[in-house]
């Protein structure tokens, strides 16, 4: 079962076994103390977990990253790329960073100026 922080929503099946889930979730839980980071995303078939400094953009940012994802996957069908493994979209002055790990999709938001490279080595290791 999921243990739910200040700021975070934890939605989990009872049933979901996903160590890689499990292991991508304390993950993000250390990378989302790094100065920068604004939140993040990780979702399964089965479960959610959702940490984001402004609590009230939750639908709005889910929303988003649904999309991205999406779109992404529309592209890399289109021109057969293969697999999406990250995907970085900029804006004016923040930055999501969406991955696809196993069957679990991970977003992290964050100031456009941290160092999104970093955050994909933390997750991946």
């Amino acid at each position: 079962m999921g243990v739910a922080l200040a700021n975070q929503v934890v939605i989990e099946a009872i049933e979901d076994e996903n160590s890689t889930f499990e292991s991508v979730s304390a993950s993000l839980a250390e990378i989302r103390k790094l100065e920068g980071i604004l939140g993040y995303i990780l979702r399964s078939s089965t479960s959610a977990v959702i940490d984001l400094s402004e609590s009230d953009k939750i639908t709005q940012n889910a929303i988003l990253t649904s999309q991205i994802q999406l779109s992404s996957q529309e592209i890399i069908s289109q021109f057969n790329l293969g697999r999406m493994e990250s995907v970085l979209v900029e804006g004016k002055n923040v930055k999501v960073l969406c991955m696809s790990i196993g069957e679990n999709y991970a977003s992290v938001f964050m100031k456009k100026d941290a160092a999104h490279s970093l955050i994909i080595e933390r997750i991946l290791k």
